[in-house]
């Protein structure tokens, strides 16, 4: 079996051969694409195409590239639907036998048009193993199940039952019948103003899936393994077959095929059974014994094969399914095998058994990055192994927690035990030993892996030679937390106090320091802003360290530098770290800080570190520009006066330095000073004694200000260690200490005063929109502000002037916080609930969380068994089988009660509901919505079906709609640098209006990605949904179509099928499917967006305006007009209230429906609404602007229509019914002006250029190339020995001049 990296580009290749050499996009890349620097590297080489002659079947050609291995092509004959049933063969090439691990641009002789042929070879007991295993694959290549249960990195994806298969091809089917009556109402509860939200179309039934019976029962017979001497004559193994027909069989597999034996259940006969029938695979044995299995499996395969492959390859790492349907547990020999084998998966086929995964995590970083291949290489390979490290992890972690793992230490108390299994360390997330006795105990011992995992996390992105960290994934689990870790050669075999060299192992007090690792953490201390600094040890000796004291560094057995123990890489967060004696800056005491917040572990996030540093460089800059300009204006006064004595008045108070304000007066001259003082701060640090002392004062004063460490040059760095329990610094530091203690508080303020008003205020402006609880998280996390801040970030939110346009935010933030809450509380809830209570528990636990139903009572287990006699109490049992059943006794109001102290306590918000209903109430939310949030935080998986949460008569859950539990897995990200570049650059290109240059490096990008990442990750889905938008944009609908469907199963497949993402590429297919004229499908993948966008959110939220404009537009286009107002009106409704009634989006939605109403000849209403519209355009952009103009030729025609129709009435009435009326022209909107609508709705705007633009565009681009020739020529000038010939394409973006800009109508994108 394959590494589910190497996959795609097997399935690819069987899926369309032609495409082939498209997809791997720029084939014969011009030499300049790639340089960077120094190589100039063409990736793809050529493909070429083979022959392939298996037994049995005609001989067929199959495309190749070079740099494939032999192993891929295996891999292809192992998936095509006419050899899929063949694992264990060789190809052969003239006769001699390829090795599989070679490239094949090294096998000798092969070219174009080369024969291989598909020789079968003898089975072991592993390749019958493994044959075993394919075979059963095959059967249930359609069968969900695995998806659900959340196994072998399956998901789910059901976007073909919204497409019906038919995206793509069928745009030409569809084309002449364009008005096809198509069935457009939607479903009752997905219509504007619904209050129904019912749960089960998340997962519709797909027809594929009521597989098809092949077989009854395949599995492991009872009389395996062989005995000696029927070892001897070959046999492998035996499998038990109940065939369809119901005929039970016995087979034989051994080293030539498999054949029928003579065994019954009861009575062993090895002999040949009659059909003496002996086949190589056992399809062709059961296709001989069971005319169903024939036909049956012939089917199953056909539409296997024709399922997307993105529907089937494996994910990267593991996505649950927070809901499942009722299935039946069938019998599965291969499941059984692996859940009793402690190997994972695939792993009985890689020699030496048991992986050593430090040693592959430790090799994999060791490899050469000198030039992009290398470095593709290394990315690939140091992602797949922290991707099966995370699966391996998390299965340990599963079997540690549910007693399967035997600890190393037995004999101590559960809570302090220790494990070892699949060379993975496991620890739990409680304080042993009393280890963070002063940071908080138990809570600290709960945060510390997380903080540890982070750390980890950026190391890992610095990437320095020579330092190494451990695997390390945090996996939460039935209430507990565990910590993998993967193990350094040695540590086991000595003492703590032995291994460590660098760091203390004991919060500071011994302390200890080594030269290589000062030499190794000092490369990272740059990019990290961490501070060189020195600390005394117990012994009171000054010990110089790189980074917090207990980042502890050891050598391993193997050599290697390793750094472990990586909690507070960032600085403390001093808004929840009380310090006697310390005040912190007003911004803080006004919010309310300090808070003791429940550990003393609090850090800045990275994202906050980087963002402070940034804004204190503008700062810097600001400042020491305004002096240079004191300076000048000052020397022309008189010119004696200021000598570098006394500095400018604005630095007499560091603390609050001009902000933008100052500066304003002089903004025309300060652009230049900014540009001088660059200049001038970079002479100084070169330091070559050019600058004079007066500008070297200005720089100094500007470092002392914004808080440098140095002070010729802007350097900002904190002090990991300042305000850590149990640290002390020497006397001869005690300034550098203060000042460090200033920028501690400084960045405290900036979090509050900075980037918390900016988040809301990108809230307000719709610049990040967030959906759910996840999404919400994400935007703060990247601005740097901690989960800790929900409450502040909400007070603030509703304190805003534009509270009501803060709306969905503030109610996403209420939901998080309840959620939040309520999952601290199910964490200490479960751990006291023993396995077999668990459905009960958890059951009880939703129904006090959810239900109306007053007082549910909870099931103990003891009620279905009776056991005969009370087993002694063992003192070693595992985690939770304390006969404990506290949890049973818990309410709905003690619940409640908890989640507001809780949110009081940890988020510091006053939450006023005391049940669920007063919750809903009183904040707008959805129970359903509730029910998603905090099974995705807790891993619980429930039943799909409808649940009555309102009903006060029973309870919403009982415990057989609790269907599992599942891991919540935090592990490290390995990113694929190269290709992000190339990504990066595309989009910049793009922006510039380069769109076919930045078409073509997207693509690469795609390429790269999918090289490191195999072909799903989450950013290959970002990189194909631009790739989409750009096709679109360019006309190209059929490629835009192909990429969004990828789009949209990616990501379904690694995000969710409800994550918002996942219904923004809903959206898009939607309008690219509407252009390629598929009206009906456009139409359901509307409804599947806006049916989830109800479920995850609600009605009331801006994106909801969007959807509806995009739904109302395409039901005008189909004539449905009533229906089209209903959702054009509500997204008014929506727009009025999210952007405020005189924005422009409000003008633009006034005239979709404006529109509408024309159509249905009631031009009053029609009139009205243009009016608003009108209005609007014209305070908002004058009268001048086209759109006002537009609108006014629209009013002048839809009061010319309202005056004809007028007319025609009175002639009605005077003259009777026989009045010869001439008919009204109303006229079915075109569907190219529903396109333009929907076109401007969605931010795709198709500029055409005049003549004069054309003009202007040329000079421009004649002056840019005379400015690259010019600094070229400088360049060179300044290199003599510059020996590299010019790259031929680097000139491209001014020389190929932009498509956008030759062809007048052609477009360009903007927005």
């Amino acid at each position: 079996m394959l590494l589910n990296g190497d996959c795609p580009e097997g399935l690819k290749k069987e899926e369309r051969p032609a495409e082939l050499s498209r997809e791997n996009g720029l084939d014969e890349a011009e030499p300049g694409e790639e340089t960077t620097g120094q190589e100039v590297i063409v990736i793809q080489d050529t493909g070429f195409s083979v022959k392939i002659l298996a037994p049995g079947i005609e001989p067929f050609s199959l495309q190749v590239s070079p740099q494939e291995m032999v192993q891929e092509i295996h891999q292809v004959l192992m998936d095509r639907e006419d050899t899929c049933h063949r694992t264990c063969f060789s190809l052969h090439l003239d006769g001699n036998m390829l090795d599989h691990f070679s490239e094949l641009r090294s096998v000798e002789g092969l070219q174009e048009g080369s024969v291989l042929r598909v020789v079968e070879e003898p089975y072991t007991v592993r390749e019958a193993r493994i044959h075993v295993r394919h075979v059963r694959d095959l059967l249930k290549s359609l069968d969900p199940s695995d998806a659900f249960n959340g196994v072998d990195c399956n998901s789910l994806s059901f976007l073909s039952v919204f497409t019906d298969g038919d995206l793509g091809d069928s745009g030409k089917r569809k084309k002449g019948l364009e008005m096809d009556p198509i069935d457009c109402t939607p479903p009752e509860y997905i219509l504007p103003g619904s209050r129904e939200r019912p749960l089960c179309p998340l997962q519709p039934q797909n027809r594929d899936w009521k597989p098809l019976q092949c077989l009854k029962v395949l599995t492991m017979s009872g009389w395996n393994p062989p005995p000696g001497n029927r070892k001897m004559h070959g046999d492998l193994m035996y499998l038990f077959v109940i065939t369809a027909e119901d005929r039970q069989v016995s087979i034989t597999a051994s080293t030539r095929g498999f054949y029928l034996n003579q065994s019954t259940a009861y009575h062993f006969n090895p002999k040949p059974a009659s059909p003496r029938f002996l086949s190589h695979s056992l399809v062709e044995l059961l296709n001989q014994i069971s005319p169903t299995f024939k036909k049956n499996f012939a089917v199953l395969q056909k539409k296997r094969v024709q399922r997307h492959p993105f529907e089937r390859i494996a994910t990267p790492f593991q996505v649950y399914s927070w809901t499942a349907p009722q299935a039946e547990h069938a019998m599965d020999c291969v499941r059984a095998e692996d859940a009793y084998t402690s190997r994972l998966g695939y792993e009985e086929h890689i020699p030496g058994q048991t992986r050593d995964w430090n040693e592959e995590l430790q090799t994999t970083r060791e490899l050469p990055r000198k030039n992009l291949p290398e470095r593709l290489l290394r990315e690939r390979a140091i992602f797949k192994v922290h991707s099966d490290f995370t699966a391996a992890a998390t299965r340990g972690a599963m079997a540690v927690i549910d007693g399967n793992v035997m600890a190393i230490n037995p004999s101590e108390e559960t809570k302090m035990q220790m494990f070892i299994w699949n060379n993975i360390f496991f620890s739990l997330g409680f304080d042993v030993r009393d280890h963070y006795k002063d940071f908080g105990g138990d809570v600290a011992a709960y945060v510390a892996p997380t903080n540890d995992l982070n750390g980890v996390r950026t190391y890992n992105a610095v990437d320095v030679e020579g330092l190494y960290t451990l695997g390390t994934v945090v996996v939460d689990y039935r209430g507990y937390r565990v910590t993998a870790q993967s193990i350094i050669p040695g540590i086991l075999e000595r003492d703590q106090e032995q291994s460590v060299i660098y760091g203390s192992i004991d919060f500071g007090k011994t302390v200890m320091s080594h030269p290589r690792y000062l030499e190794l953490l000092e490369r990272t201390s740059r990019p990290l802003k961490i501070l060189r600094h020195r600390v005394l040890n117990d012994r009171d000796e000054e010990v110089e360290l790189c980074s917090s004291v207990e980042c502890k560094g050891i050598i391993g057995n193997d050599g290697r530098h390793y750094i472990l123990d990586l909690l507070r890489t960032f600085p403390p967060d001093l808004n929840f770290l009380p310090v006697p004696g310390e005040g912190l800056p007003e911004e803080c005491s006004r919010a309310g800080f300090p808070r003791a917040h429940r550990h003393k572990l609090c850090c800045l996030r990275q994202e906050l570190v980087d963002a402070f540093v940034e804004h204190r460089y503008l700062l810097f800059m600001k400042l020491a520009a305004l002096q240079l300009m004191q300076q000048k204006a000052s020397r022309m006064e008189n010119p004696t006066s200021l000598e570098n004595g006394d500095s400018p008045s604005s630095e007499s108070k560091p603390e609050d330095p001009p902000g933008p304000e100052a500066g304003s007066e002089e903004e025309g001259g300060s652009a230049s000073g900014l540009a001088k003082v660059k200049e001038l701060a970079e002479t100084i640090a070169s330091d070559d004694g050019t600058a004079d002392p007066r500008s070297r004062e200005v720089i100094r004063n500007a470092c002392k200000a914004v808080g440098s460490i140095s002070s010729t040059a802007f350097d900002v760095r904190f002090n990991p260690d300042i305000f850590s329990p149990g640290v002390r610094f020497p006397e001869s530091c005690q300034e550098e200490v203060r000042d460090q203690k200033q920028l501690l508080k400084d960045a405290a303020a900036f979090l509050l005063s900075c980037q918390i008003p900016g988040l809301v205020k990108d809230c307000i402006d719709h610049a990040v929109l967030p959906m759910d609880g996840a999404t919400l998280a994400e935007v703060m996390r990247q601005r740097g502000i901690n989960m800790r801040y929900l409450g502040k970030v909400l007070d603030l939110v509703l304190r805003s002037p534009a509270r009501e346009q803060l709306d969905h935010i503030y109610k996403i933030g209420i939901g998080e916080l309840i959620t939040r809450s309520a999952k601290h509380i199910f964490k200490t809830y479960l751990q006291g609930v023993e396995l077999s209570g668990l459905s009960a528990a958890i059951s009880h636990f939703l129904n006090c969380f959810l239900s109306s139903y007053p007082n549910p009572v909870a099931h103990l287990p003891a009620d279905e068994l009776i056991s005969k006699k009370r087993n002694r109490r063992r003192r070693n049992r595992p985690l939770g089988a304390a006969d404990n059943t506290a949890w049973a006794v818990m309410t709905p109001q003690e619940l409640w009660k908890n989640i507001c102290q809780e949110a009081k306590n940890y988020f510091d918000f006053s939450l006023e509901c005391e049940t669920v209903d007063q919750a809903v109430e009183t904040y707008g939310l959805q129970k359903i919505t509730l029910l998603r949030e905090i099974s995705l935080k807790t891993g619980i998986q429930i039943l799909l079906k409808e649940y009555s949460f309102d009903s006060r008569h029973k309870p919403a859950f009982t415990e057989e709609d609790v269907l599992n539990i599942f891991p919540v897995v935090k592990h490290v990200n390995p990113k694929a640098s190269d290709a992000f570049h190339f990504f990066q650059s595309g989009q910049a290109k793009v922006q510039q209006g380069f769109l076919k240059e930045g078409c073509e490096l997207i693509n690469e990008a795609l390429n790269l990605f999918n090289n490191v990442y195999g072909a799903m990750h989450v950013e290959i889905c970002a990189c194909l949904r631009l790739l989409a938008r750009l096709h679109y944009i360019m006309g190209d609908y059929a490629e835009a179509l192909s990429n969004q469907q990828k789009a949209v199963l990616m990501s379904e497949r690694v995000m969710g099928i409800e994550h918002p993402n996942t219904i923004q590429e809903y959206m898009h297919l939607a309008l690219y499917c509407f252009a390629s004229s598929q009206l009906s499908t456009a139409l359901s993948l509307l409804y599947r967006a806006r049916y989830l966008t109800l479920l995850v959110f609600g009605e009331d939220h801006p994106e909801t305006a969007l959807l509806d404009n995009n739904i109302g537009l395409v039901l005008h286009g189909v004539m449905e007009y009533d229906l089209s107002l209903r959702f054009l009106e509500n997204a008014l409704a929506v727009s009025t209230k999210y952007h405020g009634p005189k924005s422009l989006k409000v003008a633009l939605s006034h005239h979709l429906v404006a529109r509408v109403y024309e159509s249905k000849a009631e031009f009053r209403s029609a009139l009205q609404h243009e009016k608003e519209g009108y209005t609007i355009y014209k305070t908002q952009l004058g009268e001048d602007h086209e759109k006002t103009k537009e609108s006014s030729e629209y009013l002048k025609c839809l009061t010319q229509q309202a005056v004809a129709l007028q007319r025609t009435m009175n002639e009605i009435y005077r003259n009777g019914s026989s009045a010869n009326i001439p008919p009204l022209k109303l006229t079915a909107p075109s569907m190219a002006s529903v396109l333009e609508q929907l076109n401007v709705i969605n931010g795709i705007l198709f500029i055409p250029l005049s003549q004069k633009d054309l003009e202007n565009l040329k000079a421009e681009v004649a002056r840019r190339q005379q400015l690259q020739e010019a600094s070229r020529n400088r360049e060179k000038a300044e290199e003599p020995m510059a020996t590299e010939p010019e790259p031929a394409g680097a000139p491209e973006d001014s020389a190929s001049q932009p498509r956008a800009a030759k062809d007048p109508s052609s477009p360009s994108l903007q927005g």
